[in-house]
């Protein structure tokens, strides 16, 4: 997990994530944001959930609205480093998440995850 340097949820744990660039697939995506914000060499694989993230300002207005992918991620290598987009890193405890502070959907989407990869997860 990151803990973000930039909003939406700036200073809040979370998933690594961000853009697609143009001409760049969804999974090389996945790989190159993995990469910048842990450097961790990633290979992407299932998708775990897609969902809107949609934040509104203290108007009530739309400020933020993402679409999110989110990936079962297998390392291949790298070192473990906070990067630009990070303030902190931390590889936590799917069992002990509470201390993190992290939205409920991220919660829910590493539980997911960690089914998925421990091929216990039904599909939806």
């Amino acid at each position: 997990m990151i803990k973000r340097r930039h909003e939406p949820l700036a200073g809040e744990w979370s998933l690594p994530g961000g853009a697609v660039e143009v001409g760049e697939t969804l999974e090389v995506a996945v790989a190159r944001e993995v990469a910048e914000e842990t450097g961790l060499t990633v290979e992407a694989g299932e998708v775990i959930e897609v969902f809107d993230r949609i934040m509104l300002d203290d108007r009530q207005r739309v400020q933020y609205h993402y679409v999110l992918i989110d990936y079962l991620c297998r390392p291949i290598g790298g070192r473990l480093v906070a990067g630009s987009d990070a303030t902190e890193i931390t590889i936590a405890d799917p069992a002990a998440l509470a201390p993190w502070g992290l939205t409920a959907k991220a919660a829910s989407v590493i539980v997911r995850g960690v089914a998925l990869a421990r091929g216990t997860c039904d599909e939806p």
